[in-house]
């Protein structure tokens, strides 16, 4: 197995949603094989249930990533558990019968993980129709027993602010565009890590500095990490990180 890249001169690579090259978004097996491969650092998305239960997955619309229809929010656990997420869209049949993850599942496979850490994306969505406050309580609860490797990230600036203030976590914040345009935020909010889409960048350049460490997402090769790394992005996300991982990791044996 290839190994992560240990070098100072190498990005982190933070699987994007686990390995979603290979499985299901945001599913159990996707985070697991990225944990796999050595990786410390995986990102999934959490929405919340009619009955206040947390699930792992991007959209709030269960369409894209599932074999069933409906709005999450409005679906009671009950009926939620039994989702096969599979992303039968992408992958067919391949995958069938990989089950809609509940947070807690997530934070029990992490103990198998020492190593692993966890950017736990908190989305507008849920975080719009159930209220700030439920949503980051019921997510820290299902999160307890790995909460001190957690980092709570939201493109909502108050819900990261709530949850530094009540639970005392680092948090991320993640936007879009130019960083140049949102340094009066960064610099109020003051998070530990700061997201953005590498596409929003300025052509070139350094990133500004701060207090935080630079993250950038949507990275899908290894001439771009390094570019990045080159500008100050200390991690770099990608939804296809075995394959991010082998490229970097054999640009550096070329190197040695």
């Amino acid at each position: 197995m290839t190994p992560a890249p240990a070098r100072t001169d190498l990005p982190e690579i933070v699987a994007h949603r686990g390995d979603a090259e290979h499985f299901p978004e945001n599913s159990l097996p996707g985070l697991e094989a990225a944990w796999r491969l050595g990786l410390r650092h995986a990102e999934f998305d959490v929405q919340l249930s009619a009955d206040g239960v947390p699930y792992v997955i991007h959209d709030a619309n269960l369409e894209r990533t599932t074999s069933s229809t409906g709005d999450l929010r409005l679906m009671m656990s009950g009926q939620l558990d039994g989702v096969d997420a599979c992303e039968p869209r992408r992958f067919g049949t391949r995958h069938a019968g990989t089950h809609l993850p509940r947070l807690t599942a997530v934070a029990r496979l992490m103990a198998d993980f020492p190593q692993a850490m966890a950017f736990v994306e908190l989305k507008r969505a849920s975080l719009v129709h159930h209220g700030r406050q439920h949503c980051i309580e019921r997510t820290l609860a299902a999160l307890a027993g790995v909460l001190n490797r957690c980092v709570v990230i939201s493109f909502d600036a108050e819900a990261c602010r709530f949850t530094r203030e009540t639970a005392g976590l680092p948090i991320g914040w993640v936007f879009a565009g130019d960083p140049a345009l949102h340094l009066a935020r960064l610099e109020e909010l003051q998070p530990e890590f700061a997201f953005c889409d590498h596409r929003g960048l300025p052509a070139a350049g350094p990133l500004p500095p701060g207090s935080w460490t630079w993250a950038c997402y949507e990275v899908t090769d290894a001439q771009l990490a390094r570019a990045l790394h080159a500008r100050g992005v200390a991690l770099v996300e990608s939804m296809a990180p075995q394959r991010l991982l082998a490229e970097l990791s054999g640009n550096a044996g070329q190197r040695a």
